[in-house]
């Protein structure tokens, strides 16, 4: 399931995090030294790192944001959240098709988080610069993401994914993953379309008695399929 979240971010929030981000010097580093070996050959890019003070600056602003997001609650079903990253992508840069490795230690408290969800976060304009698109490939084929900033892209962290070569500009954005209540995705999409289903149906004072039974299916769905 590939889900687009509009305005994850406020423009003002936008601009806060660039600011941080544009002014951290040193902090940025060579985007390898998280590569697993299967991602080190493809990846030319740079990220902030993950101890610096910019990153947890940066890492509150996007939690914030996320925890109050409906949208990102019901299609990622989140139960822990990797500390959110960040990385740019310069003139000749870009990330070749690869795998997101299954398992992340998370770097504050060594902890493993299984990485079931993948999120990137857009943080340039789609105009400021040229390629820099996210390509996710999935049985459909392949989708192609450039969204404004402030805008997230879901998507299955076992998908086969790249982010193509810039070729005019700097395309800065936020990534991160999210270990899941629900670990497949077929059932999240499910739960997903459930709950808009339900809601749509709050919005239109449906029959009362059909929408609560349907809510009950959805969380006897969340007991049968969570994992806690």
């Amino acid at each position: 399931m590939l889900v687009c979240i509009p305005q994850v971010l406020t423009p003002s929030q936008v601009a806060q995090l660039r600011s941080l981000l544009d002014a951290a010097g040193d902090a940025w580093v060579d985007g390898r030294v998280t590569a697993g070996y299967q991602g080190a050959p493809v990846k030319s890019n740079q990220q902030i790192n993950e101890q610096s003070k910019v990153a947890h600056e940066c890492q509150q602003i996007v939690v914030s944001a996320l925890e109050r997001n409906p949208t990102f609650i019901s299609a990622a079903l989140p139960n822990v959240l990797y500390p959110p990253m960040f990385n740019r992508y310069g003139e000749g840069m870009g990330f070749g098709l690869h795998v997101d490795g299954s398992v992340r230690l998370n770097p504050r408290n060594g902890s493993k988080l299984r990485t079931d969800v993948s999120a990137t976060l857009f943080l340039s304009e789609p105009g400021s610069y040229d390629g820099g698109e996210l390509q996710i490939e999935d049985s459909y084929g392949m989708h192609s993401a450039k969204l404004a900033a402030g805008d997230m892209v879901l998507y299955p962290a076992t998908s086969l994914h790249q982010v193509t070569p810039v070729t005019r500009g700097v395309r800065v954005a936020c990534f991160t993953w999210v270990q899941s209540l629900v670990r497949g995705d077929p059932e999240r999409a499910m739960l997903y379309d459930m709950d808009n289903a339900i809601q749509r149906l709050n919005q239109t004072e449906a029959d009362s008695v059909a929408r609560r039974t349907l809510v009950g299916v959805y969380h006897n769905l969340l007991r049968k399929w969570g994992d806690t």
